[in-house]
């Protein structure tokens, strides 16, 4: 199957790597990739390097002879881009979040519709051995009803973007749709819609919103989630949770730790081992975690889903826009507390 990555900075050279350890056992080429940088295409060929060159993204889907996009540009153009491979016959992964408003979202879902083609949403988050476990103990209920669930995922503030695209809201959406989608996303996965939420948020002294929390409310589960772009440039992101059932709590400590401890009711405290393989083959990523893995089985089931001609309920673009909307209300909210403050 061949594809086309347009954008290959951090993200796109992440899943660049990750399509390279799909090459022999999945028939995966990549055979073009684009990047307005031209360090970040030479950086690609050093990947893949038969790969056809493009500097404009819209000239690779124009002219590539490729079965699917894939779209890892900043996260303004995700939709025109992701609709333009559409309308061209392409398949299309898209990373997360998968759009910025309303009128995109739309745009996207009819686009879907009328050229009958496959769409993906880079939520990669479901894809993580800590939050697989989770999910698989949530549905089986093993440790009896899930009663509340706190989630964090904190990092230093993103600096890396070309233009310094993170910390414009209006390009991004801020630490809501890079950092907090994830978590609203995989409680939406896991659990449902929130029946109500609460926020508390700040902002850098330039108005944007750089730590949030959110508590919601799921029927008789409550979960609080905290998003925070750091204002120091050397914290290392790390992502955690701890899940409280009714037999024990489920703690996930972050990114040094390659498994979950289980604190029993009754009994002593266990941790259940959740390494992988994939790692090894396709090496490390080229942003904040510490493990292509995830990217790697994210890729592997999209490329599933389009052999075997099946939609990817797992990631859908439908389940993508439900998420990217509510964040976009959350930014909303969040930006309408600090004007309120700010008058105050």
């Amino acid at each position: 199957m061949r594809v086309g990555v347009v954008g290959c900075g951090g993200m796109g050279t992440t899943h660049l790597r990750a399509l390279r350890s799909l090459k022999e056992t999945m028939g995966v080429e990549v055979t073009a990739i684009a990047d307005i940088r031209s360090m970040c295409r030479e950086r690609a060929a050093t990947v893949w390097p038969d790969a056809r060159q493009y500097e404009r993204a819209m000239d690779l889907i124009k002219e590539a002879d490729v079965d699917w996009v894939h779209i890892c540009l900043p996260s303004d153009l995700h939709a025109e881009h992701a609709i333009a491979a559409l309308d061209a016959g392409r398949h299309v992964f898209i990373e997360k979040p998968v759009c910025l408003n309303g009128e995109d979202a739309k745009a996207l879902l009819e686009a879907k519709k009328r050229s009958g083609k496959t769409v993906m949403v880079g939520h990669v988050v479901r894809w993580f051995a800590a939050y697989e476990y989770l999910k698989k103990v949530y549905d089986s209920r093993e440790y009896g009803e899930l009663k509340s669930i706190v989630m964090k995922r904190v990092g230093s503030h993103p600096t890396n973007g070309i233009d310094n695209w993170f910390l414009d809201w209006r390009r991004s959406g801020g630490v809501m749709m890079d950092l907090h989608i994830h978590d609203l996303d995989f409680l939406r996965y896991m659990i449902g819609e929130p029946d109500s939420r609460h926020m508390c948020v700040s902002s850098f002294e330039d108005g944007t919103p750089n730590q949030m929390v959110a508590a919601y409310e799921f029927g008789n589960v409550w979960a609080c989630a905290e998003a925070c772009w750091d204002r120091s440039t050397s914290m290392k992101f790390t992502s955690t949770y701890r899940a409280s059932f009714e037999n024990a709590t489920v703690v996930y400590g972050g990114r040094d730790e390659d498994g979950v401890t289980i604190y029993p009711v009754e009994g002593d405290s266990h941790t259940v081992s959740l390494s992988s393989e994939a790692e090894s083959e396709a090496g490390q990523t080229e942003i904040n975690v510490s493990t292509i893995s995830p990217y790697c089985a994210e890729d592997i089931y999209f490329v599933t889903c389009l052999k075997n001609g099946i939609e990817p309920e797992k990631a859908s673009l439908e389940t993508a826009v439900r998420s990217a909307l509510l964040a976009k209300e959350e930014l909303d909210e969040a930006l309408e507390i600090l004007k309120n403050k700010k008058n105050q």
